[in-house]
């Protein structure tokens, strides 16, 4: 059964679990799904999607990119196509793009409404409209675009005017994002130059990837060190193709960890992307002393897949996670945080503050659910302090999530190797990123209740 959106809550708890066994492979990246939809929609001809995630925050993407004049169909077995209304050619939408959740999608969408001789009006649900919206407009207006109508602070809902031929610019991102790097790109393919983005830390390069993919001319160069300068050719004649969508490793992510702290587990998990840019969680368990192992590596649309192999690991161990490592794992620190709970000694996540404006305050939610599960945690500045227990979590607490999927997922798992059950205030929004979580984990042994 998935979760199913509805305005009522639905409280859900995790029972300890016998060993977890088998082999699945989670739903596909949303990252990757938000991108194919997008530039299949800037396409001419059909662009054919297998394995596209069908959670609701890809869904709004899909339904925006239909009131902007592409044709979106879903097939069998979760094959999608996408004819596009091609580069130039966009119509400007007769309704509200309503997003519900979907910060990637809303703000990688500003991107392409602001290449583009049309307006847009942007919304979504009550956590979204609590984003910052004004840090992915600032770049755009430089490139042309206008605001015309937002709320206070620059949220939604947002009025946006986009440009038909923005100006190359060359733009310095002011944190590492990949959100608001993607945005500028998007926005520069209707220029009549070069648009180029320099970041002092390198973020998700998926964009970079997925527009060579479709044919256009992206150079990328060293920059300051450890980060990046990407070039963008303005207007390249974007060619409709095929793109595989592997495993979200971020949604991989759970039943990982989730096999990692319940004894006896041994689970693989099936074609999970392993961009360097995304195993910032993977790099750190090994630290731990997880017992994980990568086998069948290949490539698939441009990015690198894998299978993961995770088994019990009993001798878990405290670490450091350094600053410079949050963009690569930037959605996994909730589920960090829970198996950091499970290790012996302290773990330290530092440079943290790209919590504090995700779905959710992430970094107080996380530290207010291990609180009420027993585990011993502070916050100091932008950095987190989790004491572990050494494999012995109390449980028994009542988790609020905020509307925010990572943070109940989380803190499932958690409740998976707990002494006592945890419960979450609202599995409902996990139907945004893994809409068949519980299905996928009960086919593991995990138990709900």
């Amino acid at each position: 059964m998935k979760e199913a959106s509805s305005d009522a809550p639905l409280k859900l708890s995790a029972v300890r679990s016998r060993a977890l066994v088998g082999r699945q492979r989670p739903p596909g990246d949303k990252s990757i799904s938000h991108r194919a939809l997008l530039l299949g929609l800037l396409c001419v001809g059909e662009t054919t999607i297998e394995g596209l995630l069908e959670g609701e925050d890809v869904l709004r993407t899909a339904e925006a990119c239909r009131a902007l004049g592409a044709t979106v169909t879903r097939g069998a077995a979760g094959r999608w196509s996408v004819r596009g209304a091609g580069l130039g050619s966009l119509v400007a939408p007769r309704e509200t793009l309503d997003f519900g959740n979907a910060g990637t999608g809303s703000r990688l969408m500003m991107g392409v409404v602001a290449g583009h001789p049309i307006a847009a009006r942007f919304d979504g649900d009550a956590s979204l409209r609590k984003r910052p919206m004004r840090r992915v407009l600032e770049p755009l207006i430089k490139q042309g675009a206008r605001v015309l109508e937002e709320h206070e602070g620059g949220r939604l809902p947002i009025l946006l005017q986009g440009s038909g031929a923005p100006f190359p610019i060359e733009y310095l991102t002011p944190v590492a994002s990949a959100q608001i790097k993607s945005a500028v790109l998007l926005a520069g393919l209707n220029s009549p130059g070069r648009t180029v983005v320099m970041e002092r830390e390198a973020s998700r390069d998926h964009t970079e990837k997925m527009l060579n993919h479709f044919g256009a001319r992206v150079t990328v160069e060293p920059y300051n060190g450890s980060g990046r300068r990407i070039a963008l050719e303005g207007r390249p004649n974007l060619r409709a193709t095929t793109v595989r969508v592997p495993a979200d490793p971020s949604s991989a992510a759970f039943p990982l960890a989730a096999a990692l702290v319940v004894p006896g587990s041994d689970v693989l998990i099936e074609s999970v992307m392993i961009n360097p840019l995304r195993c910032g969680l993977i790099e750190t368990l090994l630290e731990m002393g997880a017992d994980i192992t990568i086998e069948n590596r290949r490539g698939e649309s441009g990015e690198e897949v894998a299978d993961l192999r995770a088994r019990y690991s009993r001798n878990l161990r405290g670490v450091e996670v350094p600053a410079a490592r949050a963009p690569s794992m930037i959605d996994e620190y909730p589920i960090l945080a829970v198996i950091a709970a499970f290790a012996a000694g302290g773990t330290i996540m530092r440079g943290l503050s790209e919590l504090r404006v995700k779905e959710s305050d992430r970094l107080a939610a996380i530290a207010a659910g291990l609180e009420a599960n027993g585990v011993s945690c502070n916050i100091q500045g932008d950095d987190l302090y989790v004491e572990g227990a050494g494999g012995a979590v109390r449980g028994s607490g009542l988790v609020k999530t905020h509307l925010d999927h990572r943070i109940a997922m989380s803190f499932l798992i958690m409740g998976l190797a707990s002494n006592e059950s945890v419960t979450v205030d609202d599995a409902s929004m996990i139907a945004t990123s893994f809409p068949d979580f519980r299905e996928l984990m009960g086919s593991l042994g995990a138990s709900f209740a």
